[in-house]
């Protein structure tokens, strides 16, 4: 299982990625265009060319993780325009998009409460 927490590590791929490539093809993807080490530990997100479907690789220290999830409806509302390669997301950010939502639009709650 992946936990997202405030100190994960993730990317995200701006252009989208040949899901019929699978494990490996995503973990050459992660070297050769997002210029990033698969066996780091970080969460990289891929999506698929019609906008229906979003990837998740990660490597826990045995293996890859390869989590998929599919829209039964519609497409991703939103995905970065950039002229990079990667761009990073928060944890909160992830999330939001794993719900089809936009994190550029949606204000986000800070991960720290002030004690009193």
């Amino acid at each position: 299982m992946l936990q997202l927490t405030p100190q994960s590590r993730i990317f995200l791929a701006v252009e989208p990625a040949d899901f019929r490539a699978g494990i490996d093809g995503l973990a050459q993807r992660c070297r050769r265009h997002l210029e990033q080490d698969p066996f780091s530990g970080a969460l990289y997100v891929f999506r698929n060319r019609a906008r229906t479907a979003l990837r998740i690789l990660s490597y826990d220290g045995q293996g890859f993780w390869l989590c998929t999830k599919r829209l039964s409806q519609g497409k991703l509302q939103w995905w970065p325009r950039s002229d990079e390669n990667v761009c990073p997301l928060t944890h909160r950010q992830l999330q939001l998009l794993l719900w089809n939502g936009n994190p550029d639009l949606t204000m986000l709650p800070s991960d720290w409460k002030r004690v009193a």
